[in-house]
């Protein structure tokens, strides 16, 4: 017997094996509303031993097969029905969403509605092709093929995409009959247990889902299990270095979504209006707390002005304010440090020559709130650390190129390998270029990615794929039966 899901009940418990519980430890955690700067909700913290106590849960409900033993129909049709219970209570969501991270109402309902229920529609639809046995047959003889669930995923999400990112990284599992710990952010802990009690009204046997908030003591503790089979994380680069070197050292497979500091190349027969529109939308969506934002624009020295005009009168036109009104375009940081981060870069990228096209100060009339008006700094050089380094924050910058070739070597010259993008009339020269540029996403004429697609990143930007065939086959293990 299990208990009812109040996603309400979070502020002070955890869930863990198909019930709530007291946390161990006595720790709380103060959630801070971006755009009030009071408090949201005081939340209870999960500690080392919740962790251990949600793996063991965990591995249980594992091992007894009570969820991976049912047909694939079965764990489907739970997965169909949690999906349509999510779509009555899209704005319900979004509005912790944005209480929790100061996104924008529409934002946060497209990371429910356009990501997250795409995410499990997506994998319903594939995953029976995937786990269809195949039959090798060779001269020594015949081998039946057969991928089977990985078992435990230890799962943990960042705060700028938490229920989008937090579903992209449950749902995989659960589909293919695999058992979860996840670890939310503690400054975004409160959306993902709608999607938990979605899955609960829809019949998730008990501790195949389990829900543990805490600090690193807990994604360590997560990572490093035994009992854990597999890890997924986005985060910080610093962080996902950690997460591999445990992983390698347990030989345990792990897939890492990391940082980026993406560059868009926009070539001479560019639209340069739909450039600049596009260009001021990629990073400035989600207050530029985006992993795939373009921050770097590489442009030829003759069209350099064009764009910049048209950048700056794409931002100047958007509106900051309030994430709660539905005509808001930017909302704010999701913090003070975030806010002060933001604006040292900025400072020190002046301090190096660089020229502050519009933007770079607090809207002077919002007193309240981590808001900071959307930036363009021209006159920087790709060795800036403006260039180098991922802000996270509303601030692009453009860059002169002399040839093409230079253009390209600058956007792969970066530690990151995200996302990129090229802005051009002519569809073939965007595709040699896209296949120059060594980034695992890339757009023509526009930014972003699919939920069908592999997603993830080159270099520093992380190992492994999200979504699409990939992000399933993560959580399977392949077997070979000699017959």
């Amino acid at each position: 017997m299990t208990d009812s899901y109040d996603p309400a009940r979070a502020v002070e418990e955890l869930w863990i094996d198909g019930a709530w519980r007291k946390p161990a430890g006595n720790e709380r955690y103060d959630v801070i509303s971006p755009s009030t700067e009071g408090v949201y909700r005081s939340t209870v913290m999960g500690t080392a031993a919740d962790a251990e106590a949600a793996v063991a849960a965990a591995r249980r409900s594992f091992d007894d097969g009570r969820w991976r033993s049912l047909t694939q129909a079965e764990r489907s049709a739970v997965l169909e029905q949690a999906r349509q219970i999510l779509g009555e209570q899209v704005d319900q969501v979004a509005h912790v969403i944005t209480s929790e991270l100061g996104t924008t109402i529409p934002r946060s309902a497209e990371g429910v509605r356009d990501r997250a229920m795409n995410y499990i529609a997506d994998g319903i639809q594939r995953v029976d092709r995937l786990i269809e046995p195949t039959t090798i047959v060779d001269p020594k003889g015949t081998s039946l093929v057969v991928r089977e669930p990985i078992g435990v995923v230890g799962a943990i999400a960042p705060w700028n995409g938490p229920f989008s990112i937090g579903t992209g990284k449950i749902v995989p599992a659960l589909i293919t009959g695999c058992s979860v710990v996840f670890k939310p952010s503690p400054q975004t802990p409160f959306d993902i247990h709608y999607l938990a009690a979605a899955l609960h009204e829809a019949g998730l046997p008990a501790g195949v889902l389990n829900i543990v908030p805490g600090d690193a003591e807990v994604g360590q503790s997560i990572v490093g299990h035994r009992d854990v089979d597999a890890v997924t994380f986005t985060g910080s680069t610093a962080v996902g270095r950690e997460i591999g070197a445990v992983s390698g050292r347990d030989l345990k497979p792990v897939s890492l979504e990391l940082g980026g500091k993406s560059a868009a190349i926009v070539l001479d027969d560019a639209d340069i209006a739909q450039a600049g529109t596009s260009l001021a939308a990629s990073f400035c969506a989600g207050s530029g707390q985006s992993c795939i934002a373009l921050t770097r624009a590489f442009v030829p020295g003759h069209l350099r002005d064009q764009l910049v005009d048209a950048i700056v009168a794409e931002i100047e036109k958007m509106r900051v304010g309030d994430p709660f009104d539905a005509q808001t375009d930017l909302g704010p940081l999701v913090s003070k440090a975030a806010r002060e981060r933001v604006a040292g870069y900025v400072e020190e990228a002046r301090g190096e020559g660089a020229v502050i096209a519009t933007g770079g100060r607090r809207p002077a009339d919002l007193n309240r709130g981590w808001y900071y008006e959307p930036t363009l700094l021209v006159g920087v050089d790709n060795t800036m650390r403006v260039a180098r380094e991922e802000i996270f924050g509303p601030v692009g910058c453009v860059i002169e190129y002399d040839t093409v070739d230079d253009a390209i070597a600058m956007a792969n010259d970066n530690d990151y390998g995200l996302h990129g993008a090229v802005y051009t009339a002519d569809r073939d020269r965007g595709l040699e270029i896209a296949r120059a540029v060594r980034t695992g996403t890339f757009g023509i004429n526009g930014f972003g990615f699919t939920v069908a697609a592999p997603f993830g990143g080159y270099k520093q930007s992380g190992v492994g794929r999200e979504h699409g065939d990939e992000g399933l086959l993560f959580t399977l293990e392949y077997k070979s039966i000699k017959l």
